[in-house]
């Protein structure tokens, strides 16, 4: 184990000790001495800490380069020639519109990720399933990366949900066509016997965990090959979470065009979805058009068209 690796292991046990779940921080700077450990590098620098930061997408810069700032000062005390990147060199960025994919623009996806990698390995079937599972429930990356062989019930249909942002454990129940699904890939899986091994439901080839840094990539390298993202580096357009959020608007919508009374459902959404309010759900209202429309007819409906 590297000098940085050991450091940051002291590091986070001090950050959880104060308090700090620390879980996004500590991917961020497990993912960032990964790349220095690749560089062989030894000390921080702001040349090497910048060079991190802005190879992810912009988004994420601000977080990536808290995390470093924080890891850098606790490195001063042990090597005084680290050197710590200047702070607020990055804006926080606003809250990013949501891309609403539609069911052909996921079905394209899913397609394109059976074609993605080799098709020797079983790496292209696991985020196929991965990418298709965080479609049909709404849940974060996160969580599904998250999930463990025991975490998931394919008899019942229902899947455990522990590593959370909130950090409550929750119940998904899933649709039959997605337990299906889940089942062909479990099956698939164990016919390596590596993989047989691992207590991880999603797992490469060789049984490893998935990481983060990885499934952005494949997923961004798969929108490009459906035309749903520039081929440019760092070029803005949809994103992985937007999953997420086209689960969540296709539900409202779907609740609005039954004739559903919304306002009484969406707490159960808001619960499904792990928020831990229901102003974080009600956020998808104004997000979306279409979802502003329909509620604008309902409350005409309701209290009668001005004339």
């Amino acid at each position: 184990m590297s000098a940085l690796r050991q450091a940051l292991k002291r590091y986070l046990r001090m950050r959880r000790g104060f308090g700090y779940r620390y879980n996004n921080e500590a991917r961020y700077l497990d993912e960032f001495v990964a790349f220095m450990e690749a560089a062989q590098a030894t000390v921080v620098t702001r040349k090497l800490a910048m060079a991190w930061i802005t190879e992810a997408e912009r988004t994420s810069w601000p977080q990536r380069l808290s995390a470093v700032r924080g890891f850098a000062r606790h490195l001063t005390s042990f090597e005084p020639a680290t050197e710590t990147p200047p702070a607020g060199i990055f804006p926080s960025p606003r809250r990013a519109r949501p891309y609403i994919y539609t069911e052909g623009e996921i079905e394209r996806l899913l397609e394109a990720t059976l074609s993605w990698g080799s098709a020797k390995t079983l790496d292209r079937w696991t985020y196929h399933c991965l990418f298709g599972l965080l479609a049909t429930t709404g849940m974060r990356v996160g969580e599904a990366m998250g999930l463990g062989r025991a975490d998931v019930d394919l008899d019942a249909g229902i899947l455990t949900l522990r590593e959370t942002k909130g950090g409550k454990q929750r119940l998904v129940p899933l649709h039959p066509t997605a337990t299906q699904a889940l089942a062909g890939y479990a099956a698939r899986r164990d016919a390596w016997p590596a993989c047989r091994r691992s207590t991880w439901f999603f797992v490469l080839r060789r049984g490893q965990r998935l990481r983060h840094q990885y499934v952005h990539r494949v997923f961004v390298a798969v929108l490009r090959r459906t035309g749903l993202r520039d081929p440019e580096p760092h070029s803005p357009g949809p994103r992985l979470h937007d999953l997420r959020h086209s689960f969540a608007v296709s539900t409202i919508l779907r609740w609005y065009r039954a004739s559903e009374d919304v306002e009484r459902l969406l707490p159960t959404l808001t619960t499904y979805l792990g928020h831990s309010k229901t102003r974080d759900t009600y956020w998808y209202l104004s997000a979306c058009p279409e979802l502003m429309d329909q509620a604008a007819e309902r409350l005409e409906t309701r209290w009668g068209t001005p004339t």
